[in-house]
């Protein structure tokens, strides 16, 4: 991996006036960050695994964590192995020495879930890396950042809501009987 620099994961951004979600990569040591723009479900995941957010069953990037562990085998890094036409391409590289394509944003999620660094290739860098004082002013201008407690809010709430309704669901299951149904049609 001599071309590959291990990258920080700053935060989810969402790009003004168009509301679409970006993840920043930080190159700490030259201050070049890289943005990767991503849909929607994946910024909450990678949100929801970077604020440590417990989720009652596993959520589809931990199950493909847990996955792999499970078959012997575990996800060693993942690296940003290349920028074509403004899409990235990412890969999970496993202990076994196993690479798996996978969308840049997918293997970031993973990465997190996982608990493992994230490289980017220099090459991706040099195309796609944005100097950290330039970014700041241009995400000043067109990028907001996402109220990271209040989209927590929402999740915990949606969470809550799905919680409460299944236990009323529940609650309903162990009180009625067949007699209950056959009422109505006598």
């Amino acid at each position: 991996m001599n071309s590959d620099v291990e990258m920080t994961i700053l935060d989810i951004r969402v790009e003004l006036p168009g509301n679409q979600p970006m993840v920043l990569l930080h190159d700490t040591e030259r201050d070049v960050l890289v943005r990767i723009w991503i849909g929607a479900p994946e910024a909450s995941a990678i949100a929801m695994a970077q604020h440590q957010v417990p989720s009652p069953r596993p959520m589809t990037h931990q199950l493909l964590v847990d996955a792999v562990n499970a078959t012997g085998d575990t996800l060693e890094s993942v690296r940003i192995s290349a920028v074509e036409d403004g899409v990235f391409f990412g890969e999970l590289v496993l202990s076994s020495g196993v690479r798996v394509d996978a969308r840049a944003s997918d293997a970031i999620a993973c990465a997190l879930f996982g608990h493992v660094s994230v490289y980017c290739d220099q090459a991706v860098i040099d195309e796609a890396g944005v100097p950290a004082e330039l970014a700041a002013t241009f995400d000043d201008e067109v990028a907001a950042d996402i109220d990271e407690d209040e989209e927590m809010d929402e999740v915990d709430s949606e969470m809550t809501a799905r919680e409460e309704s299944m236990d009323a669901f529940r609650e309903f299951l162990n009180s009625v009987t067949p007699d209950d149904f056959a009422e109505g049609h006598e």
